[in-house]
């Protein structure tokens, strides 16, 4: 049992606990209900509920949120092409979002599936110095995917 103001009242029976909240006219709260024995306390409940969501959008505030960019890519793409689309994909991997890279394939292309996947490999040779392949090129219908993420 915990007082109002944070000293420790010692191990006391539920009813005992009751009757000293209801003296100071705060509520009896289960800081810890899982400990042996339980860990209460004397306080506000409307004020403890505040001080838990203010916790909880501070912890929210300070986490990244980590987006999945796409970039998207055909099996005859030409050399500047694959290199604005890679500078593109440099600027999302830098801002430490993930990057999908999708070779897709239209009419006869799909003839050729398996002599393209060089272009997914030198998309990636074009990033390696910041990026790191995350899932490596995997064929999904009438597209080939692969996942960079940042180098740590």
């Amino acid at each position: 049992m915990i007082g109002e103001d944070g000293e420790q009242l010692g191990i006391m029976s539920a009813r005992d606990a009751m009757k000293l909240a209801r003296e100071a006219g705060l509520d009896l709260v289960k800081i810890a209900p899982t400990a042996k024995p339980p860990v209460c306390k004397i306080i506000d409940y409307g004020k403890y509920k505040y001080e838990l969501a203010r916790k909880e959008k501070e912890a929210k505030k300070k986490q990244k949120v980590i987006d999945v960019k796409e970039v998207r890519l055909s099996p005859n793409i030409e050399e500047n092409d694959m290199k604005t689309k890679a500078n593109m994909a440099r600027k999302f991997l830098e801002k430490g979002d993930k990057v999908k890279v999708t070779l897709r394939f239209r009419g006869r292309e799909m003839a050729h599936m398996g002599s393209s996947k060089h272009v997914l490999d030198d998309f990636a040779e074009l990033l390696s110095d910041i990026a790191v392949i995350d899932k490596p090129a995997k064929l999904e219908g009438r597209s080939m995917q692969m996942f960079l993420t940042e180098k740590r």
